[in-house]
């Protein structure tokens, strides 16, 4: 009875994709859509297929991958850092937030001929945009989780005798975490989408450089394949880190089944 339950659930929460890429495929076959504009899944399908067995599929998800993750984690472990120093610190948050909220306002888009005369334009200036894409969800979701801690837990913890070291490791990191993921998710989503704006620079291989080669030469099949696997990139991403999340917040489950 459970299995057919959520066998059934499942079936409606896949409906409307279902209907969605079935109309995908229908419009173009039915000439209802031009095809030069609007491939069908099936086409794409065998393109991806195609770019597999000839290994470029392999050579672009290989970049793109090495970018994005290089990227996020230059992103965690400075945004993590500093966010968890400025929620901790007030002086030092005042001394450095005007600089940051200045910062934090310049795409990185703007930003391309800075990275470009500083890292050239080879795999760094790259990785330099994505990280500088990442870095400010991070950074914001780690600031405010620590101040948002419960301020009863802190004092309870003072009360007992805990040390500032212990407070904020055993205490602060831990309350703040749920919010930090946020920040980690939210930023795995900003390093696809820079991923593409990355890959305009220089670039011969990768996700988004498949993307805009293939529109710029009007290979429409493949410029659709290379936006379907940056999504699928960009939900296995998600995946992941949900993953890790659970993984690092378990103590959250107890706490709500308690409740």
């Amino acid at each position: 009875m459970k299995f057919s339950l959520n066998l059934a659930g499942l079936l409606e929460r896949s409906l409307g994709i279902l209907v969605f890429l079935l109309l995908w495929e229908l419009l173009p076959r039915l000439g209802l859509v031009n095809s030069g504009y609007l491939s069908p899944p099936s086409a794409i399908l065998q393109t991806i297929w195609e770019l597999a067995v000839s290994g470029a599929l392999f050579k672009h998800l290989e970049a793109s991958l090495y970018r994005s993750l290089a990227g996020l984690l230059l992103a965690i472990v400075s945004g993590v850092s500093l966010g968890l120093l400025m929620g901790w610190f007030a002086r030092l948050e005042a001394l450095v937030d005007p600089l940051l909220q200045f910062f934090r306002q310049t795409s990185a888009l703007a930003l391309f001929p800075v990275f470009i005369l500083f890292f050239g334009i080879g795999e760094l200036s790259k990785v330099a945009i994505i990280f500088w894409a990442a870095f400010w969800p991070i950074l914001l979701s780690t600031i405010s989780g620590v101040k948002q801690v419960d301020k009863l837990l802190i004092d309870s913890a003072r009360s007992m005798g805990a040390s500032r070291g212990f407070l904020f490791y055993k205490v602060v990191l831990p309350a703040a975490s749920p919010s930090i993921f946020t920040g980690i998710r939210l930023a795995g989503a900003y390093c696809v989408t820079a991923l593409v704006a990355a890959e305009m620079i220089g670039a011969h291989s990768g996700l988004g450089f498949l993307t805009l080669n293939s529109q710029e030469v009007f290979q429409v099949s493949s410029m659709y394949a290379g936006i379907l696997l940056l999504a699928l990139v960009g939900l296995l991403l998600n995946f992941v880190l949900a993953l890790v999340e659970r993984r690092f917040t378990r103590w959250r489950k107890g706490l709500t089944h308690n409740a």
